[in-house]
Parts: C-alpha cells; structure tokens; sequence
C-alpha cells in the first residue's frame, strides 16, 4: 500500500463510522493532501483566517486544525442583500501514518492558504541495498 491508498482508507473509514471532522464548529476548510519528495503534504484553504486565529497540534499520530474565521463588519440585516460565506469556529482532524516525524513538522500561512509540511522519519525513506559480492 501506498500512502495516498493508506490516507484515503483512514478518511474513509472515518466518514462511515459517522465522525465528523468538523464537529468542533460549523464550517470546515478543504484541504489537499499529497506527497511531495520525503514530505506529506497537508494544504487548506483558509481565506480570511489570520495567521493568530489557527492551532496546529499533532498528538498520537493525530493532527487537528482548529482555528476561526470572524465576520470583520457587522452588517445590518436589512442591508444585506447576501451572505454566503460562513463564519465561527472549524476544526479539522487528520490520522496521520507512522511514517511522520512528528516531531519536525513545519507550517506556513501565505495568502489565505495554511501548508502543514510532515517529513517522514528516516527508517521510512527508501533505501537501496547494494549487493555484496561472495
């Protein structure tokens, strides 16, 4: 198995077991999780939300993203014509596989979108094996 096969069965299987990633409030940002070299990748989109307003914490091979995205302005309800966007409190929470060094995670906000960047412990790399002879 792969670790995009191993990450999409964790997310599955937490979609059917009925828990809810966003639980905590009542929007939850999309994220992309890729591979990129010897790093796991996890990028959401976060417009709106300052840098001040996210948590990252990895526990237990566990990383939740909670954060809050605030209305700037109070609009008058008879002046709003539409509203769309959502505001309050989110978090998200990821299973994270054995293969991340916990403990070297690194994250970045720029324009509006959050990259949590997970390297993967050494023993986990690939390594090539040369072949002595006899």
């Amino acid at each position: 198995w792969n670790l995009d096969r191993r990450l999409n069965a964790v997310m599955s299987a937490a979609a059917r077991s009925g828990e809810s990633e966003d639980a905590y409030g009542s929007w939850a940002p999309a994220v992309d999780i890729f591979e990129r070299g010897d790093d796991l990748v996890i990028r959401a989109e976060l417009p709106g939300v300052s840098r001040d307003e996210i948590e990252i914490n990895v526990e237990n091979n566990t990383l939740t993203l909670r954060g809050e995205r605030k209305q700037d302005v109070e609009v008058d309800e008879g002046n709003n014509y539409r509203s769309e966007r959502t505001y309050g409190r989110f978090s998200r929470r990821f299973s994270l596989p054995t293969t991340v060094d916990t403990g070297r995670v690194v994250a970045t906000h720029k324009d509006g979108v959050l990259e949590i960047v997970l390297p993967k412990v050494e023993q986990a790399k690939p390594k090539r094996v040369e072949i002595a002879a006899a």
